[in-house]
C-alpha cells in the first residue's frame, strides 16, 4: 500500500539501503536503512555488526531498521544490540524501528518488544518512529529532546496510550498515533486520550495525529471541543472511517479556526459536508473519498488494519 513509505524521512535526507556490498558514504547527509530479506542467510544482527564496524559510523544521525529475521521473531535482539552499541552511535538523533512494508509483512504481524532500554542508551533522540503494536512496550518513556513520536499500528492498545500519557517528553512537537481497529488490539477510546486532548501534556505540541481510527466519528467529536486545538497547528484525523457525524462536529467547533491545517483524507464524508469543510478559512485535506456499502459505521473501513 502507498501508506507504507519510508521516503522523505528525517528532514528529507536521502536514504541509503545498507547491504554487505556497500559501506558508509557521506554519513552526515544520509539516513541508513538496514533490512534483511525473509529468507536471507544473514541475520539483522549480522548486518548491524558489519554496519557498526565501519569507522565512520559514529557520525550517523539517522537510522532505519527494516525487516528483521524469523517469522515469529521480535525486535528484542535489535533493541538489545543497539543498547550495547550506543557508544558507537553517539550522534544518533533519529530512529525508525520497524520500517516493514505490507509487501514484506502485515503491520499486525510485526513483533515488537520492550523498547525502554533504548531511552537511557540514546537520551539524545529527537525523532522516534515505531511500526507494530504486538508485544510493544514503551515502559517509562523519558526523552528530554524528543520532538517527534510516531506509533503506527493496525490497532493501538490502551496500555501503550497510557504509557505515552505518562511519559516525560517536554520538547515534543509532533505526536502521531495510528489507532486502528479492535480486531487487531485497538481498544483506545477518546476518554483514554483526555490527558492529551485537554492540553495538560506536551506544551510545545504543534501536530496531533489520531489516524487510522475505526471510531473516527467519536474521535472527531471529542477533539472538536478539546483545549489542545488552541495550541496545535495541524490536526490529522486521516486514514480512518470518518463520516458525516464527525465532520459535522468539526464544522460546528469554533476552535477549529485556530488550526492551520485539518487533514481528513481517506474518509466517508458526504459531498455536501465536504464542500462545507472546504469553505473553512484553514487548509483542509478531504481527498481520497471512500464509498461504503452501507451507511452503518461497520461497513466503513480504515486504511490500515491487518
Amino acid at each position: 500500500m502507498g501508506i507504507y513509505q519510508h521516503d522523505e524521512l528525517f528532514a528529507g535526507k536521502p536514504i541509503v539501503e545498507y547491504t554487505t556490498e556497500i559501506g558508509i558514504a557521506e554519513p552526515t547527509e544520509s539516513s541508513y536503512r538496514l533490512s534483511v530479506d525473509y529468507n536471507s542467510e544473514h541475520s539483522i544482527i549480522d548486518l548491524l555488526s558489519q554496519f557498526l564496524a565501519d569507522p565512520q559510523v559514529s557520525q550517523i544521525t539517522n537510522l532505519i531498521i527494516g525487516q528483521w529475521d524469523a517469522e515469529d521473531g521480535s525486535s528484542e535482539p535489535v533493541v538489545n544490540f543497539l543498547v550495547d552499541a550506543s557508544q558507537k552511535l553517539p550522534n544518533l538523533t533519529a530512529l525508525f524501528l520497524g520500517d516493514i512494508t505490507g509487501e514484506e509483512y502485515e503491520i499486525s504481524w510485526i513483533q515488537q518488544s520492550d523498547l525502554s532500554p533504548l531511552w537511557n542508551a540514546y537520551p539524545q533522540l529527537e525523532y522516534l518512529r515505531v511500526r507494530g503494536n504486538e508485544n510493544l512496550s514503551f515502559g517509562e518513556l523519558e526523552l528530554g529532546r524528543l520532538k517527534t513520536l510516531i506509533v503506527e499500528t493496525g490497532g493501538l492498545s490502551v496500555e501503550r496510550v497510557r504509557e505515552v500519557c505518562a511519559s516525560h517528553l517536554p520538547s515534543l512537537e509532533h505526536l502521531e498515533l495510528w489507532l486502528g481497529t479492535d480486531n487487531y488490539g485497538g481498544d483506545t477510546t477518546p476518554v483514554d486520550l483526555a490527558p492529551i486532548l485537554n492540553g495538560s501534556l506536551f506544551p510545545y505540541l504543534r501536530y496531533l495525529g489520531l489516524r487510522d481510527s475505526e471510531i473516527a466519528d467519536r474521535m472527531a467529536i471529542a477533539v472538536a471541543d478539546a483545549t489542545i486545538l488552541v495550541r496545535i497547528k495541524t490536526l490529522d484525523l486521516s486514514l480512518g472511517n470518518l463520516g458525516d457525524i464527525g465532520a459535522a462536529a468539526l464544522l460546528a467547533s469554533p476552535l477549529i479556526n485556530h488550526l492551520e491545517k485539518l487533514d481528513l483524507h481517506h474518509h466517508y464524508i458526504s459531498e455536501a459536508l465536504v464542500k462545507d469543510l472546504e469553505k473553512l478559512s484553514i487548509e483542509v485535506d478531504v481527498s481520497d473519498v471512500q464509498v461504503a456499502d452501507d451507511d452503518d459505521e461497520e461497513y466503513r473501513y480504515v486504511a490500515v488494519s491487518e
